[in-house]
């Protein structure tokens, strides 16, 4: 990862003078491309009046015309949502206007587990025959050719209205309303469900309808569209209404959540608000969610907020441990030598596949498809990627060949496929790897002042805001801190909090999931990298800084020292000028997955380098390997042997080996694939297995035939060791323990007489 300054010219003094800002609100707002009157002027003073004419949207006064006339002859009308924050508060706002005006109005969320995503034929089927006439989708529908077409031709017109990407066909409804129809006059094109909702009901009521912002709110935060441009009134507004609402339902929601009325921010809304309602449609029917924000009985409100609580907790549960048992299926299967990765168990809970993959992609920097088998016995996932690996583009082209479903965008993706096709899948998405020589970029505005930082910093800071989509949180640089009272929290001791001192000036800061950090990397802390957000304890409030980020530099050491022993610290720094590999294989974990950049690495092999400070980076093969890269002048030398791409990690014992030679004379015609299964009545990790079968096919004790493993009939009998497999990997795997266990002393001293 790459931090880079965000440029832009100063505001005019003019301008700073006339609107009374701050330093530090005239230079946030600089940096956000908000440098006119015009722009300031519409960022402080816009509200839901200065929207633009909802009728320059496609096909909304056709949509309101049919609408109208559903409801002059009493027509049975169904909104079609979906399961999520968006699809739920988009649901909620239609029902809302179109029941204030006497229509004769239901609503249908569709099951994840049952429907799965957008529309379900079996679901619009029964629709029609449950005597609806009008059905107006929600969040949903732009894949829905066949479902429109199905109502269309049995009588029942179907409005569309929908924010996702259009695919080839468009489904023939009767209209489509759509913030991001080709050729269409409105101007904003990035509201999500909700805001089309909202939209429409402006246009249907004619009248800007305040009291639905708050619901158009938090579906914009929830689906992480723009904040900027219409956005920016929506979530601006939406908060203010949120604060003061009389919904029963948002008001028991809030109260469960531990928020304060009159206090709720956007982060508030993203972090504690939208998954609730999103954990509704993970775990089981997200009507309840509806009916939540629907109701107008306070009693009912905290009896569904509290099951809503209940299924949130139940989420973080079952969230961390399909997690823990994907990090340990990694473990077990020897995966972390992967480039992708493909997780399977039939016990994994649908709901939260995709928050599970979010989490592993963080931890291992590796692109992931998380899957479980439903009720039909098909797999179904999801996916998600990061910076520099673009997971539509890899996955796409398996569509027509066995994936029975799939969708997604460059980052996250959703599948199905039958569950034979499984290791297709993990060979081609492997294969599908093309690795970026870019390292992520990530922006932050300037270097905070310590001394000034107060309570009032906030105030400022957020007349910038509401943040989010399009108007990131500020990120401030704090260089060359001196750090004071690191401490661990969390059960697992996985959070820090610390103290920053600079020129006369202190900020508490906590770090979430850095609990790496230790006493021993804090000298070659350079930069810190924070958010800022207000800490009240006791009617007491101060200011805290959130760590976003941090860069390190070589440490200013009281003792100079050539060789520095880091084995211990499993985090890298980006201080060295260059990271030395020994194994060509490991250059793209290095750059992708510890975000080291391209020229500071090099092939020991390669490396010619004079007195530059150096890292040693994962562990040589044998100890002439490592003689080598010692040969050479360096200013600064840095035992790091992090990492090893040995097939496995401990010799198999002579039983394993016996015990798998056994089985396989008793069942000939397995597949390699066929041992994944085998390896768990083995006792041993499917790796092991494979590094025994390799070591018998050398041996000519079994052979493959067809892609099947059999056991030769009267092998010679030979010792393990006549497999210069065998030796080499034991050899290797004697070679790294000696490196990882070495004591301190006695490893520097060895490296000392080496060194030029």
């Amino acid at each position: 990862m790459k931090w880079q300054q965000r440029q832009a010219s100063s505001l005019d003094q003019e301008i700073i003078e006339d609107y009374g800002l701050t330093d530090i609100q005239a230079k946030l707002f600089s940096l956000r491309g908000i440098n006119t009157a015009e722009k300031l002027d519409f960022w402080l003073n816009a509200d839901e009046n200065d929207l633009a004419d909802p009728f320059l949207m496609h096909d909304m006064e056709k949509s309101i015309n049919r609408i109208n006339q559903a409801i002059d002859n009493g027509e049975k009308i169904t909104i079609y949502g979906d399961y999520d924050a968006d699809g739920i508060t988009a649901t909620s706002i239609m029902m809302d206007t179109l029941e204030i005006v006497g229509a004769d109005v239901h609503f249908f969320i569709p099951d994840r587990f049952k429907d799965g995503y957008g529309p379900s034929m079996n679901r619009y089927q029964e629709i029609v025959e449950d005597g609806t006439k009008l059905i107006i989708t929600v969040d949903n529908g732009v894949t829905g050719v066949e479902e429109v077409k199905y109502a269309q031709e049995h009588g029942v017109d179907v409005i569309l209205t929908d924010h996702h990407t259009f695919q080839d066909q468009k489904p023939a409804a009767f209209s489509t309303v759509h913030c991001n129809y080709p050729g269409q006059k409105y101007p904003f094109d990035d509201y999500c469900g909700a805001g089309v909702a909202y939209t429409m009901c402006r246009a249907l009521m004619q009248d800007t309808m305040p009291e639905l912002l708050d619901l158009a709110m938090i579906g914009t935060i929830g689906d992480m569209v723009k904040v900027t441009g219409e956005g920016h009134i929506i979530v601006k507004r939406g908060l203010d209404i949120l604060n003061q609402t009389e919904r029963p339902g948002l008001r028991a929601l809030i109260k469960q959540a531990g928020l304060t009325m009159g206090q709720i921010t956007a982060t508030d809304v993203g972090f504690n608000i939208a998954p609730r309602l999103n954990a509704v449609g993970r775990l089981a029917d997200a009507s309840l969610a509806v009916e939540l924000l629907l109701s107008d009985d306070e009693e009912q409100a905290e009896e569904i907020a509290a099951k809503i609580e209940e299924l949130n907790n139940e989420r973080k549960e079952l969230t961390a441990e399909v997690y823990e048992k994907c990090l340990a299926q990694v473990e077990k299967k020897g995966w972390q030598h992967r480039n992708t990765l493909v997780l399977y168990d039939p016990d994994f809970h649908e709901g939260v596949l995709g928050l599970v993959a979010n989490k592993v992609v963080e931890k291992l920097h590796k692109p992931t498809l998380v899957l479980t088998k439903d009720e039909n016995g098909e797999l179904k996932g999801s996916g998600r990627s990061s910076e520099g690996f673009n997971l539509f583009d890899a996955l796409e082209p398996m569509k027509d060949d066995f994936l029975d479903k799939f969708g997604g965008h460059d980052f996250a993706c959703g599948l199905s496929l039958k569950a034979d096709k499984l290791e297709e899948l993990r060979s081609r998405f492997e294969k599908s790897f093309k690795p970026s020589t870019d390292l992520e970029v990530k922006d932050f505005d300037f270097e905070l002042n310590l001394r000034e930082v107060t309570p009032d910093t906030l105030t400022e800071i957020n007349l910038v805001g509401p943040f989010g989509t399009g108007n990131p949180e500020p990120v401030f640089s704090i260089s060359e801190p001196h750090i004071k009272s690191l401490f661990k929290m969390g059960k697992d001791k996985n959070h820090v909090k610390f103290t920053a001192e600079k020129n006369n000036g202190k900020l508490t800061i906590v770090g979430f999931n850095k609990g790496f950090l230790n006493q021993n990397l804090l000298p070659f802390i350079k930069e810190l990298y924070v958010t800022l957000a207000l800490n009240s304890w006791k009617n007491i409030s101060t200011v805290q800084g959130m760590l976003a980020g941090i860069e390190y530099g070589a440490p200013k050491l009281a003792v100079f020292d050539q060789v520095i022993d880091m084995r211990q610290e499993d985090y890298v720094m980006g201080f060295a000028d260059k990271y030395l590999i020994f194994d060509k294989n490991t250059i793209s974990w290095a750059r992708n997955g510890l975000g080291i950049p391209e020229e500071k690495l090099s092939l020991a092999r390669d490396y010619h380098g004079n007195s530059e400070v150096v890292a040693l980076l994962d562990i040589p093969r044998n100890q002439v390997e490592l003689n080598t890269a010692l040969e050479n002048r360096y200013h600064q030398l840095y035992l790091r042997f992090l990492f090893d791409r040995l097939p496995i990690t401990n010799l198999p014992s002579r039983d394993a080996f016996g015990k798998t030679l056994k089985y396989i004379y008793a069942h000939p015609n397995l597949t390699v694939e066929d041992y994944q299964v085998v390896s768990v009545y083995l006792g041993l990790d499917y790796q092991a297995v494979l590094f025994i079968l390799r070591v018998f096919f050398e041996l000519r004790f079994v052979s493959f035939i067809d892609g099947k493993i059999i056991g030769n009939e009267r092998p010679e009998s030979k010792k393990l060791t006549a497999s210069k497999y065998f030796t080499s990997v034991a050899s290797q795997i004697k070679f790294k323990n000696q490196l990882k266990t070495m004591p301190s002393d006695q490893l520097i001293s060895y490296v000392k007489q080496y060194l030029k």
